[in-house]
């Protein structure tokens, strides 16, 4: 697909030229509020029965995600391939806000596509998004939720492809999608490593991540693969319940 080796063209590029990471990096100190705290939570580690709980405090990050880091990393590669539109997917509404924040940042025109269904139920985010200049289109096809609108987000790409980029959120898609979203995040496990060492005096035993589209979950524990002492674990939801099948 040709929108696909574009992109992976300018991604490599982007990622060789020293100008702009300074800027990518710049820009998640003076914007985003980076580097993201670590916070001791003992009394939960008191409760689980362990020695130390601590907690990277994403939701400290501006627009209270970790989802800024990789929206404003993409964004600045379509402004620098000269896309001034820029399309995105949401379902609980995170990566819509974050997406339409970058883009307000760097001047740029936003639609975020959404479920009916989870415009419903994130009318917040859905607000934020509007007023940070988003125009927010819900999707009524199928089950009206996140992945009916990254099939319309998709379709909008390739049919405007010369003056749009795509803005992805989760580590899914095509390449360079995923290692694109690995780069951007990890920052989360660079600052993470560096700053429990420095806490501490050590590396943790245990890294755990929450499992959803996988970007948190890459971010931080890029930061400790090659760790072999580090355990990794992802956690994610088991609907009713794992032995009920749904």
């Amino acid at each position: 697909m040709p929108a696909v080796g574009e992109l992976e063209r300018a991604f490599d590029d982007a990622r060789r030229d020293e100008a702009f990471t300074q800027e990518f990096d710049r820009l998640l100190r003076e914007w985003v509020g980076r580097p993201t705290p670590l916070t001791d939570a003992s009394r939960l580690a008191r409760e689980v029965g362990l020695r130390r709980v601590t907690l990277k405090r994403e939701d400290l990050a501006h627009t209270g995600a970790h989802k800024i880091n990789n929206a404003l990393g993409q964004a600045l590669l379509a402004k620098r391939m000269g896309k001034h539109r820029i399309v995105a997917e949401t379902g609980a509404g995170q990566h819509g806000v974050a997406a339409a924040a970058a883009c307000a940042l760097l001047g740029l025109e936003c639609i975020v596509y959404m479920g009916t269904e989870d415009v419903r139920r994130q009318h917040p985010n859905v607000f934020r998004m509007k007023l940070l200049g988003a125009e927010v289109r819900e999707v009524d096809a199928g089950s009206r939720t996140l992945k009916d609108a990254i099939n319309e987000a998709i379709r909008d790409w390739v049919t405007n492809v010369r003056t749009t980029y795509y803005l992805l959120g989760s580590v899914v898609g095509p390449h360079p999608y995923p290692a694109m979203v690995r780069d951007f995040q990890s920052v989360i496990g660079r600052e993470a490593r560096a700053q429990h060492v420095e806490r501490v005096g050590k590396l943790p035993d245990v890294v755990v991540a929450c499992v959803g589209g996988g970007s948190n979950a890459m971010g931080i524990f890029s930061g400790f693969i090659a760790d072999r002492e580090v355990k990794l674990r992802g956690v994610e939801a088991g609907g009713l319940g794992v032995e009920s099948g749904k």
